[in-house]
């Protein structure tokens, strides 16, 4: 079983599709972001935001990746 960690937080859902999607085509493996939640609760229940998670040994590599693509994405 894979260990996944978290590696960045989004606010909208549609930024976290993009994200994966980013993600996996630079080589990395990404867990698939589910359908469900509540409708127009983006940030979920945490407060966080929706969670971007890849596996523990890619971690390291894809976290700077995916701030410099959350910044390009919205701005921050």
């Amino acid at each position: 079983m894979t260990d996944y960690e978290t590696i960045v937080y989004v606010e909208r859902e549609s930024v976290a599709r993009l994200m994966v999607t980013a993600l996996r085509a630079h080589g990395f493996s990404p867990r698939e972001i589910l359908d469900g939640g509540l409708p127009g609760i983006g940030t979920g229940l945490t407060g966080k935001g929706l969670a971007i998670a890849v596996p523990a040994s890619e971690a390291r590599d894809a976290q700077p990746l995916a701030e410099a693509l959350l910044k390009d994405m919205v701005g921050k």
